[in-house]
């Protein structure tokens, strides 16, 4: 498999990526096992985590998924072979996060107390003395991410200085904690002010920017493309199938039993109408040139030249070897003059 370099790190890192949100919900340990068994036998070298995880978020499971990613570890006694990537999350300032107020009593701020007990919490369930990478899961700051559209500024920001947080995530790099440090559900503004004060301030640049992109949602097109390029952060694409909705399994309004649209409806992002007639259309032009929708979708997202890593998600082995599979695929003109052409008539229909 194909590697990049991850940001200026010096680090390479698969152009495929282990997602493991579903782990401790949807799947069981012994699942979470034989996928990253089989990921790391065929040439996946990179696995991305959070403390938030498992998704649908609660009390119960945080936590769930890195747990089970260390108990890997000293299973397999492998650690070294992974790249190994995980986020901190915050209290948004205008509330765009998940119910997390049982996280570190509810506190949850970008500043170095935070960020040190988290880093350290994660740290202790992965049984690992240090993160490959370590990224902010979404702004503290009062801005637009998770699907909303229009910035509205608020002039009394209450939030943690970017300044500060950029402060103590250097601290972790100089603590050995960890070897770089990256951005999720971020803006062109975002990015660039932590590109600016890393270099004003001689601290730690930021490798990556892990926000979602995928046929339905390109808007990472439009300001962070060019950012990615020019400054070497490049994009760590979440969600490349729209929570499995461009593999064509939705369709009609099916609802496939264990699905996780089946099992939380309440993930409305990627169930439009627009949405459905634009995956219509994506699994029209997948069979029509003989290939699977979503290997289709995946190797999009893979072959865009401001693409890191591709983060694959799965629940079952069957999914898991056919996402893998995806990056044997080299989409034709032909197949990429459909793409464009659908996404010009129905463009960025779940952003």
């Amino acid at each position: 498999m194909d590697t990049r370099e991850l940001g200026r790190t010096g680090m390479k890192v698969s152009r495929l990526c282990l997602g493991t949100m579903t782990w401790g919900r949807q799947n069981t340990q012994d699942d979470a096992f034989q996928q990253m068994d089989y990921a790391l036998d065929h040439a996946i070298n990179f696995i991305d985590t959070a403390e938030l995880y498992s998704v649908p978020p609660s009390a119960e499971t945080y936590g769930a998924t890195e747990t089970i990613i260390g108990n890997w570890f000293k299973a397999r006694g492998n650690r070294d072979r992974v790249i190994l990537a995980s986020k901190i999350a915050c209290k948004n300032a205008v509330g765009q996060n998940p119910p997390v107020d049982y996280m570190r009593d509810g506190a949850m701020r970008l500043d170095r107390a935070n960020i040190e007990a988290a880093v350290d919490a994660s740290l202790k369930r992965l049984q690992t003395d240090y993160l490959d990478l370590y990224q902010v899961h979404w702004p503290e700051r009062a801005t637009n991410f998770f699907g909303r559209l229009g910035y509205e500024h608020a002039p009394e920001d209450t939030s943690t200085p970017v300044e500060e947080t950029l402060e103590a995530l250097a601290g972790l790099v100089k603590a050995g904690k960890v070897r770089a440090i990256g951005l999720s559900n971020d803006t062109p503004w975002g990015v660039m002010k932590f590109l600016a004060l890393a270099e004003q301030k001689g601290l730690p640049r930021i490798a990556s920017v892990q926000n979602p992109y995928s046929l339905v949602n390109r808007t990472y097109e439009t300001g962070l493309a060019e950012v990615s390029v020019r400054e070497d952060c490049g994009l760590l694409a979440y969600s490349p199938l729209a929570f499995g909705v461009l593999s064509g399994k939705y369709l009609g309004g099916q609802r496939p039993e264990g699905a996780r649209l089946s099992l939380f409806p309440y993930f409305s992002r990627y169930t439009s109408p627009l949405v459905e007639l634009a995956t219509r259309r994506y699994v029209e032009l997948a069979h029509a040139h003989d290939l699977d929708p979503a290997q289709m979708a995946l190797a999009f997202v893979t072959s865009r030249p401001f693409l890191t890593s591709n983060i694959i998600g799965a629940t079952t082995m069957e999914q898991l070897k056919s996402n893998i599979a995806s990056a044997n695929i080299n989409l034709s003109a032909e197949v990429l003059d459909g793409i464009a052409a659908i996404h010009g008539d129905i463009p960025n229909p779940a952003p």
